[in-house]
């Protein structure tokens, strides 16, 4: 098959690729991410020639199974297990150095710093990560149990999260409505779902340019891998709350500031098709939520502003250096919420640690990932906006501002604290099954 262009879509390997790249979790699951270090290299590779029948693949990924598991690995958890010095040289700069040592890159700096991270993110403690995910938590048992008796290794880390009915995070927004669609996937793309080509997401696969892109060696180990980013994120709803309540005029003004904010209301309705009030039946509809673009129908931001939180992390059409060059800076993305909800209406912290956990997939940590945070999340620049950051996740201090645009006068939001902190996060490679194959016969 080909595109307009005439590229051709490739087959995609499904039966090679680990199943969480490819395919979309339930819209409601619950699930358990697990560290690792490894203490005895031969014993643990043993480990993961066991554990490799439970790795699932995006082969019949909706075919009924209790679970799915899948594996991925740090750069000194590669050096642990042996993997030859030519091949960890081929792995980017990025990835070798690790999450933490990115720290300016990322704006991870102030209380987001690593040296305030949950223990043991950010060290070299790391090796191996395992997530589970079930839509039954008894489900899960089963797999953590056997995952927790592989041999050679300490678990170091567990966190569960959950994805609940609603599809809400803790700030009350349903997530996971937009997302790239990758050209060769067994489901057609919704709309709104920009198609992408492969190689931007899955290694051995041309990408945007046509090329494709740089992959570690030898081909079985980078074939059909990704990269990885792990975010650990701490989200204080009750300051972002507060917040609304002592700027808002009313009760109604408030959901306008926190969907300006976000740039879709609550129920996950965007701004875009629905900008002065919520429309439920509309955010429930796959076919409408996510088929919108910006240049021509808002291009002053009247209805998205262009530092809402999903104008900056997709800018979509709004930068008319291309849609390719947006494209090139698409990644996937998968979340999920951990620890207790804040009852409704409650504007105190109760001390409880709540958040969410990212989780980012691409062929290019610098490109995608990276770019992502530093110049569409962190800098206002590309948009105009000068110091702005990100109104939700940015790293703010207290003395930072966020424009509405509005009509006949703008809004101008000062002040804003910090409502997401940074718990830790790293970098890991995502092999292909090959590849774990490979990796559990090094000697």
């Amino acid at each position: 098959m080909n595109d307009s262009a005439g590229r051709t879509v490739p087959t995609l390997e499904f039966e090679d690729i680990q199943g969480t790249l490819l395919r979309r979790r339930p819209d409601d699951y619950h699930g358990v991410y697990l560290l690792y270090r490894i203490d005895d290299a031969g014993a643990a590779k043993q480990s993961l020639r066991g554990i490799l029948p439970m790795v699932t693949s995006a082969a019949d990924w909706e075919s009924p199974r209790p679970c799915t598991l899948n594996i991925a690995f740090t750069y000194s958890g590669l050096e642990r297990l042996g993997v030859p010095a030519e091949s960890l040289a081929s792995f980017s700069p990025e990835f070798r150095e690790g999450m933490a040592a990115r720290k300016d890159v990322l704006g991870d700096t102030g209380a987001n710093d690593p040296s305030n991270w949950v223990p043991p993110l950010g060290s070299r403690d790391v090796h191996i990560g395992v997530l589970i995910i079930s839509q039954e938590a008894e489900a899960l048992d089963e797999p953590r149990n056997e995952a927790g008796r592989l041999a050679g290794v300490s678990s170091i880390y567990q966190l569960d999260v959950n994805v609940p009915s609603t599809g809400r995070e803790h700030f009350g927004f349903r997530d996971s409505i937009g997302g790239p669609h990758i050209r060769g996937s067994a489901n057609p793309p919704l709309p709104g779902h920009d198609e992408i080509w492969p190689g931007e997401f899955i290694l051995g696969y041309q990408d945007e340019s046509g090329e494709l892109p740089d992959a570690p060696v030898p081909d079985t180990l980078g074939r059909n891998g990704t990269y990885l980013a792990y975010r650990q994120l701490h989200s204080d709803v009750a300051a972002f709350r507060r917040y609304l309540r002592e700027h808002a005029r009313s009760p109604e003004d408030e959901e306008l500031i926190a969907a300006k904010i976000i740039g879709r209301w609550r129920s996950g309705a965007p701004l875009a098709l629905s900008p002065d009030t919520d429309d439920p039946e509309l955010a429930a509809d796959p076919m409408r939520n996510n088929d919108f673009l910006y240049y021509d129908d808002d291009p002053r931001g009247q209805c998205v502003p262009h530092g809402a939180h999903i104008r900056r992390v997709n800018p979509r059409d709004s930068l008319q250096d291309t849609v390719v060059a947006v494209n090139t800076h698409r990644l996937i993305r998968r979340g999920a919420a951990y620890g207790p909800v804040l009852p409704d209406g409650v504007l105190e912290d109760d001390g409880a640690e709540r958040g969410i956990i990212f989780i980012f997939l691409g062929a290019s940590l610098s490109r995608q990932f990276e770019f992502i945070q530093e110049v569409w999340m962190n800098d206002g620049d590309f948009v105009g906006l000068g110091t702005e950051k990100d109104p939700l996740t940015g790293n703010h201090d207290g003395t930072d501002s966020y424009t509405i645009p509005g009509k006949p006068v703008r809004r101008r939001l000062t002040g804003l604290p910090r409502f997401v902190t940074v718990r830790g996060g790293e970098y890991f490679y995502l092999p292909g099954m090959t590849a774990i194959q490979w990796l559990a016969a090094l000697p």
